[in-house]
């Protein structure tokens, strides 16, 4: 059975589905989805901390699902930009796992990961699938990916 590690960049699905689709991912129809391809060894999230009611339900019903949730503070500049970057975080945990697992799965469409499976892949030979809005995913991320599943209304609530 093949061992699966996920990383989900929270915010960048959840603003990509937002913006082209205008709905949320299903992560408990994903869940099952990948659970069939392998046994799921590590599965985290990574989101920000605003503290406010929906997010805390959010983040248990991920807990529930089977995901560890990372949290970083939600920080607020003086010019109105926010920050809330994990890529750092997000990248040093799958190097973390690349020996350890057979699959990465990756929930970002954030280019800066594409230089993270393109290593993973020479070094460990590891498989990399990364989960995006097709519209909004870097094309140099789904050309690193070994397998570029694009997020549709199947993975949708």
């Amino acid at each position: 059975m093949k061992k699966i590690a996920v990383f989900v960049d929270v915010q960048n699905i959840y603003y990509t589905t937002r913006d082209v689709y205008g709905r949320q991912f299903n992560y408990r129809k994903f869940w099952k989805q990948l659970s069939s391809q392998g046994e799921i060894v590590i599965a985290n999230a990574y989101a920000t901390h605003r503290g406010d009611d929906s997010q805390i339900k959010f983040q248990d019903a991920l807990k529930h699902i089977g995901f560890n949730i990372k949290l970083k503070p939600y920080i607020q500049r003086r010019d109105g930009s926010a920050k809330g970057d994990w890529d750092v975080g997000i990248t040093i945990d799958v190097m973390q796992a690349a020996n350890d697992v057979d699959i990465v799965v990756l929930l970002s469409g954030d280019g800066d990961f594409d230089l993270l499976l393109q290593k993973i892949k020479n070094d460990y030979g590891v498989t990399s699938e990364v989960y995006g809005v097709a519209k909004l995913t870097a094309q140099s991320l789904i050309e690193a990916a070994d397998i570029f599943h694009p997020i549709d209304e199947a993975l949708l609530l």
